[in-house]
């Protein structure tokens, strides 16, 4: 058991990097971004063919995020330059990327790395990605506190209020999908490194995955700020892959029902926090009323009616 919960925190560092990707379109954005699926495998796919090759896996990896937000740009491009609804621009990149990935992976399925010199190789993933999280953390809160950070949350609160004050919206939206997609290519690229091999479907439900990191994270641990926020959603990656960790050992479950578990956990994750409210509401709704008989009794005890 402890050895699938210190796995599970391993994967989770390597996931909350696409977790965080997500975080940005869903959450500071509020865009639909199916490109995701497609992206995540774009990286792993980088890092297969270039490692394969003997290239450096550092400088792999920041291919890989560059990879990313190529992908994240033609999907804010179509989006905003060619006025095509957010979801359909998501989808329909998603789609072209796989084509993309199999001449990326020279028309194979998969790639295997067993043999490659990967950042791996030397250096253990529960070393390493700690570093590599809190690097991204720093980064990614300094650059939201830049103008163009500011402008792309601002854009994601109010967009037409943005556009009042002369900023041109398109362009944060193309720099938020941009640097979303490069995230998520990212963790990829690491994924594929530590796993040992790249798939052509390794992204197929990667969206899900990282809006479940997001809404455990701040169910459990707040969102006061961007900083809690960015911490909230690395630590919901670690806890949703404990939780796929704890539910894969029950007995009648197997690993070909991680899908079903990933979309349950998310389906939860959304409703509880809706039924939370309700229940508070109506207890609130009750209460009022209660003080409003109690007062309206005691008037007319008092010979006020």
């Amino acid at each position: 058991m402890l050895e699938s919960l210190y796995g599970a925190i391993q994967q989770g560092l390597l996931y909350s990097l696409m977790a965080l990707g997500v975080y940005i379109t869903y959450r500071i954005l509020d865009f639909p971004d199916l490109t995701v699926d497609g992206s995540f495998a774009t990286g792993g796919a980088i890092s297969a063919i270039m490692i394969s090759h003997g290239y450096n896996p550092w400088i792999v990896s920041l291919t890989a995020f560059g990879g990313g937000l190529a992908a994240g740009l033609c999907t804010g491009l179509l989006h905003t330059k060619g006025k095509i609804n957010g979801l359909l621009s998501g989808i329909l990149m998603m789609i072209a990327l796989y084509s993309i990935n199999m001449r990326i992976l020279m028309g194979r399925p998969n790639i295997a790395l067993m043999d490659e010199n990967t950042i791996f190789t030397s250096v253990h993933p529960m070393v390493i990605m700690p570093i590599v999280v809190i690097v991204v953390l720093l980064l990614m809160n300094l650059f939201m506190r830049t103008d163009v950070g500011l402008a792309l949350r601002a854009t994601g609160d109010n967009a037409r209020m943005i556009r009042s004050f002369g900023a041109n919206t398109d362009n944060t939206k193309i720099i938020g999908v941009s640097l979303s997609n490069g995230l998520v290519a990212l963790s990829g690229a690491l994924i594929a490194q530590q796993t040992g091999f790249a798939d052509i479907s390794m992204g197929i439900g990667m969206i899900v995955v990282g809006l479940a990191s997001v809404i455990i994270g701040e169910a459990i641990f707040g969102a006061r700020n961007v900083i809690h926020t960015t911490i909230s959603v690395v630590l919901g990656a670690i806890v949703y892959r404990m939780v796929v960790a704890v539910a894969l050992r029950v007995e009648w479950l197997d690993t070909s029902d991680l899908k079903i578990i990933t979309a349950l956990i998310v389906i939860i994750a959304l409703v509880l926090p809706s039924v939370g409210r309700s229940v508070k509401q109506k207890k609130l709704a009750k209460k009022r009323s209660e003080e409003l008989s109690n007062n309206i009794h005691k008037h007319a005890v008092g010979g006020d009616f």
